[in-house]
């Protein structure tokens, strides 16, 4: 397994879970990424070595109410920054020619 950050678990299913309510202009692969690469950047790590702790860890965060009312709020925040400015290609502007 080598190294692991339990947080990109915690941040996905934050992400996952409050998708909806979010509002996301696009739920791709890309801006999900973007989501998570913003969040996890603003958040501490954790980092486990052995995978049988990471539920452990998991529901720690679960457990912690102002730590989860704070992973929240940087999700949200950086979900609102991905879907003010998507990078994908689905939110392209179309470069087709019109006849």
């Amino acid at each position: 397994m080598g190294i692991y950050n339990v947080m990109e678990d915690v941040v996905r299913d934050v992400l996952s879970k409050n998708k909806r309510d979010l509002h996301l202009t696009c739920d791709c692969e890309r801006c999900l990424n973007d989501i998570m690469a913003i969040a996890l950047n603003e958040l501490p790590p954790h980092y486990i070595a052995n995978e049988k702790h990471s539920p452990y860890i998991r529901a720690a965060h679960e457990a912690d109410r102002q730590g989860a009312t704070n992973i929240l709020s940087i999700v949200a925040r950086a979900a609102r920054k991905v879907s003010n400015a998507p990078r994908c290609e689905n939110m392209a502007p179309n470069n087709e020619e019109t006849p």
